[in-house]
């Protein structure tokens, strides 16, 4: 009987562990969907929200989200050392405390366009990438921060620099960096990520297109391995393995920016764009050739999302509209097109999402509210929310992380973390 006792009270143990053991290791997470494998969380948070296990405030400014990998916390912001504003690369223990810190170079500080940090680090083993706003690329040993190796391809390949400087985060792909550069030369570059040497070069867009402001993505189609990145005015397709173009798709707004990662579905790619544009969905089909076609299946100007993320749930794609339907939050059939619902809601204006176990969690970029929403393709059902505790100049455009039961909430020069376990 004891023993009996005794071993189901082991895997009791091991499996509420195997529940919250979980890495985060890249920007919108390690399938960059923005979906979270936690399982068992609250469904609904007390008034004021859920128990804030501590704050960090020693970050400098930035916009950037966490990455975590093997109980390290990785998060970067722009900070003075010696006279001098470096873009900084922070290592934090699960408490919150600092195991080391590092700089990646001088840090993006003009005024009129939003200084700070934007790219979130990638993690790999025992190594680290961070890339700045002004192009400085660093590979870090995550035991001490010391350099690997380090270098600007954007300065390199002679790219322009975007208006608002670099915003992507990087992409591992396999034994690649994957580093948009834009301009005349080249839309992207692989670099090696043990050397940092170019692995390959991709063709420029059209009319040497400057590059977007997305993140790269990768996605597995009928066995090609696929890298998209986007220009100011298309979305490209690549071979992951040697750059080779596969599709060039337009994609243009208003302002030429373009900062919303795609979402591939089943032959499809999923890709928003605000600026009074919207949401398309391309069905893909392959050539004999090897290359890729895409065919728009749909167009809805009703969710035009910004830079927030959508999320694909159930066959409905979720996340905030910008000028279309200003400071909204919407859901849009995923295989028609049509609009479940659209709606504003005062106090919470558009902003970003992640998913976890059955729930969004959405963070509201002007007025610092976090909420739980339940995906609903017919209504805007917000469970709980709560305001961030710390009044900080400027919007909140970090998106948020869920993982290992806890919540980190990035604004300005503070880092959240709330446990959001079900008891």
């Amino acid at each position: 009987m004891l023993k009996r006792f005794l071993c189901a009270f082991l895997i009791a143990i091991f499996s509420t562990c195997s529940l919250f053991a979980a890495d985060w290791v890249a920007f919108r997470g390690p399938d960059g969907n923005g979906k979270s494998p936690d399982t068992g969380l609250l469904k609904q948070w007390a008034d004021g929200g859920p128990t804030l296990l501590w704050t960090v405030d020693f970050l400098g400014y930035g916009y950037s989200g966490v990455s975590i990998s093997n109980n390290r916390i990785f998060i970067t912001g722009n900070v003075e050392r010696h006279g001098q504003a470096l873009s900084m690369v922070f290592c934090l223990a699960m408490d919150g405390n600092k195991i080391w810190e590092s700089d990646n170079g001088p840090a993006h500080t003009s005024a009129r366009v939003y200084p700070g940090t934007r790219g979130t680090v990638a993690v790999e083993g025992n190594v680290a990438f961070d890339v700045t706003p002004l192009g400085q690329i660093t590979c870090y040993d995550v035991e001490n921060g010391n350099k690997i190796w380090s270098r600007n391809p954007l300065r390199e390949y002679e790219a322009p620099m975007p208006m608002w400087r670099l915003g992507h985060s990087i992409l591992i792909e396999g034994d690649y960096i994957i580093y948009p550069t834009g301009g005349p030369k080249h839309i992207a570059v692989a670099l090696n990520k043990r050397t940092g040497e170019t692995a390959w070069a991709a063709a420029p867009a059209g009319d040497g297109a400057q590059v977007g402001y997305t993140t790269p993505y990768a996605f597995t189609f009928e066995g090609t391995r696929v890298v998209t990145v986007m220009s100011t005015v298309t979305i490209e397709g690549f071979d992951a393995t040697n750059g080779r173009k596969l599709f060039s798709i337009p994609w243009r707004n208003q302002l030429s920016c373009n900062c919303t990662m795609p979402i591939y579905h089943e032959g499809h790619l999923l890709a928003s764009t605000g600026y009074r544009f919207g949401t398309k969905l391309f069905k893909l089909s392959k050539n004999t050739d090897g290359t890729i076609t895409a065919e728009e299946q749909w167009f809805q100007p009703a969710l035009d999302n910004q830079h927030g993320g959508i999320l694909l749930i159930d066959g409905y794609v979720y996340g905030s509209a910008h000028q279309n339907s200003p400071n909204s939050w919407g859901a849009v059939n995923v295989a028609t097109g049509e609009v479940g619902f659209i709606t504003r809601r005062p106090g919470m204006g558009q902003g970003s999402v992640v998913y976890a176990d059955g729930l969004i969690y959405g963070l509201s970029e002007d007025t610092n509210t976090v909420f739980l929403w339940q995906p609903n393709p017919n209504e805007f059902t917000v469970l709980s929310s709560f305001d961030l505790p710390n009044q900080v100049d400027g919007a909140s455009w970090a998106h948020p992380v869920v993982i290992g039961g806890r919540l980190y909430v990035r604004h300005g020069t503070y880092l959240y973390c709330y446990d959001v376990r079900a008891q």
